[in-house]
């Protein structure tokens, strides 16, 4: 009898050490991924899926806290802080505010939208943009199905227009010695233009880098790689760079895309643009160099499939 009871008695402790282990392990993996996503092998393309999901790891973290509480694991609920505080410190900076500008400082606000082809109501959707009082509307998917509608829309508060294959750019300023900007993709999906703006001339890119599909990003790495060398050897004192990157904020080919220019932030949260309908990535940007104040927040457009993302930009130093 004592032997057998001494048997029970011990797997009654081998089972919370070896339950307990497995939310350690849990904990563990999720945090390691939560960090180190961009060290993942690229097989397949599999990592660049894994970064854009990346932020939505977080969701792991409730889910080992419910299990561990199922299974009345204190050191596995106990565990799932080690993810959370990792999650915090990689993510937690999307929920900080803009820098805005002084009152009365010069400054200019510009929006950028992806259109959708297949927009059924462009000319709602342009008039959308134009609401919006913006100086500047970068457009993407500018194509001959929404090309009338939108510049019926558009004309009147933005009289001036370039236009680069499926990209195009309206503005209440001049604009001049506009040229294709590379973007990798066989065809124009890319601009850079010249805008005369009560403070100075500023330049201006509208982009639309190459989609990806899993297994196959190499012509979209191409384009930012493109892209990339154009921006850094660009001699303008202040530069915005608007458009559809096709790439996440998380993905490992932006962290080291175009140096020196800042990602601008829409604070209060991620700032997801795509899909619009309950978006779960940020593939769309606004660059900027020689700025100094920068804020920004996320729109809802008539019949397009991302969101757009406007912003307000000021030098004041």
């Amino acid at each position: 009898m004592t032997v057998r009871g001494t048997a029970r008695s011990s797997r009654k402790r081998h089972r919370p050490i070896a339950r307990d282990v497995v939310f350690l392990f849990g904990a563990g993996l999720l945090a390691a991924l939560l960090f180190g996503h961009t060290w993942v092998p690229d097989a397949l393309g599999s990592g660049v899926v894994l970064d854009s999901a990346a932020p939505w790891l977080g969701v792991g973290v409730p889910v080992l806290v419910l299990g561990a509480l199922a299974c009345r694991s204190r050191i596995g609920v106990a565990a799932a802080v080690i993810p959370l505080l990792v999650w915090a410190a990689v993510f937690g900076s999307w929920w900080a505010g803009g820098n805005p500008a002084p009152p009365g400082s010069p400054h200019l606000t510009l929006v950028t939208q992806n259109l959708y082809a297949g927009n059924a109501t462009p000319d709602a959707a342009a008039r959308a943009l134009g609401s919006t009082a913006a100086d500047l509307v970068a457009l993407q998917e500018f194509s001959a199905g929404n090309r009338e509608d939108v510049v019926d829309a558009l004309s009147d508060s933005h009289p001036y227009r370039v236009t680069e294959g499926t990209v195009a750019l309206w503005s209440r300023y001049p604009l001049s010695d506009t040229t294709v900007a590379d973007v990798g993709a066989g065809w124009h999906r890319g601009l850079r233009t010249h805008v005369a703006m009560p403070a100075g001339d500023i330049v201006v890119y509208v982009v639309h880098l190459p989609s990806i599909r899993v297994g196959d990003t190499a012509i979209r790495d191409r384009g930012l790689r493109t892209l990339s060398r154009q921006l850094t050897s660009d001699t303008a004192e202040r530069i915005v760079v608007a458009g559809d990157f096709n790439t996440a904020e998380t993905d490992r080919h932006w962290r080291n895309f175009a140096p020196g220019y800042t990602d601008v932030r829409t604070g209060g949260g991620p700032g997801f643009t795509w899909p619009a309908a309950f978006p779960v990535a940020r593939p769309d940007h606004v660059l900027t160099r020689g700025f100094d104040r920068t804020t920004a927040h996320v729109l809802r457009t008539p019949g397009a499939d991302h969101r757009g993302i406007a912003v307000d930009l000021a030098r004041t130093e």
